[in-house]
């Protein structure tokens, strides 16, 4: 008990920092054109996954149960990258590194959770391959609108709330010190080691944050493929096996972007220099939304043909304006 009162500033005189600074890259020459490049990287993303939105959205096709999960897959992309990039860019591009202290808590919200739904979004494709193959007669009683829909406002509740936990342990922090912050955004991990007050629950919801937003969910997906290959070990031809697992592939892609850089920077984080580390992250945090669309686009096949589909009722459409007012 003393310890969470030491924590929440029993007898103790908080200092709250009027703003935070964001140290960012040291010591690297012309590094503004990487945030030029970042910037490229974003006006990608927007249009790639505004361009899935749209055609889920008209292609009456795909109002799907997994599309849905598709859907929100794509709203989320857009999301963290319009909370993350544009305040980047500003940051650095502009040279605006200080950062009000309610503002930074407030970027550090929206950061956390768009890429906290994008770990919950895989899990719900996920689900959703493991029923089709395993389950392929009961997909439409076990997958339904209702269900899909369902299970993503949960994971959205879910992230709120938990990271709204991880602010709160953040405001009963004194920062009496330091007040630059050796990331590129308002990371949690640097944010609450600089507190001079005991920050013990902060390390303590770190720890739940990474097991529940990271480990947990990529737990689920390999469990899942793990019955989703033997379920196909069952399978009489190699053709058929085949013809099952191609539908996996577009999410195995995205499951590979998202995990591989993410466990490689916590797995070596403190032995590599802070410039390596802030690159990693924020390629990781910026690049998996821009090539999610592109994945999808390019390997799932009812997106291409529903592509295909609404060009060729908008150049028929163009044909019979134009008929229309030559006559």
């Amino acid at each position: 008990m003393n310890l969470f009162n030491s924590a929440l500033g029993k007898n103790i005189t908080f200092v709250l920092p009027a703003y935070f600074v964001i140290s960012g890259f040291s010591g690297i020459l012309n590094i503004k054109y990487y945030y030029v490049f970042l910037c490229f990287v974003y006006i990608v993303t927007v249009l790639g996954n505004t361009v899935v939105m749209a055609v889920i959205y008209f292609d009456h096709n795909l109002r799907t149960p997994k599309y849905i999960a598709v859907f929100n897959l794509a709203l989320v992309d857009l999301f963290g990258s319009s909370a993350l990039m544009p305040k980047l860019l500003d940051i650095f591009l502009f040279n605006h590194r200080y950062i009000p202290y309610n503002d930074c808590l407030t970027f550090f919200f929206f950061c956390y959770s768009s890429l906290s739904m994008q770990s919950f979004n895989l899990v719900a494709l996920s689900y959703d391959r493991l029923i089709a193959i395993i389950f392929p007669l009961h997909y439409q009683v076990k997958v339904t609108h209702r269900f899909m829909l369902s299970l993503i406002a949960s994971f959205w509740v879910f992230v709120i709330t938990v990271v709204l936990i991880a602010v709160g342990l953040l405001t009963r922090l004194s920062f009496c010190e330091s007040v630059v912050i050796n990331s590129y955004f308002c990371d949690h991990g640097q944010l609450y080691r600089l507190a001079c007050n005991d920050y013990t629950p902060n390390v303590v919801i770190a720890f739940l944050l990474m097991a529940l937003i990271l480990w947990l969910p990529l737990a689920f997906i390999v469990l899942s493929y793990v019955c989703i290959c033997y379920a196909l070990s069952k399978v009489a031809t190699v053709q058929e096996r085949y013809k099952a697992f191609k539908t996996c592939t577009a999410h195995l892609a995205l499951v590979a972007i998202y995990f591989l850089p993410i466990l490689i920077t916590f797995t070596i984080g403190s032995k590599i220099h802070q410039n390596a580390r802030i690159l990693n992250l924020s390629l990781t945090s910026i690049f998996p939304p821009m090539l999610n669309p592109i994945i999808y686009v390019l390997q799932t096949q009812e997106i291409k043909v529903s592509v295909k589909r609404l060009l060729k009722i908008r150049k028929e459409t163009k044909i019979k304006v134009k008929k229309v007012i030559i006559k």
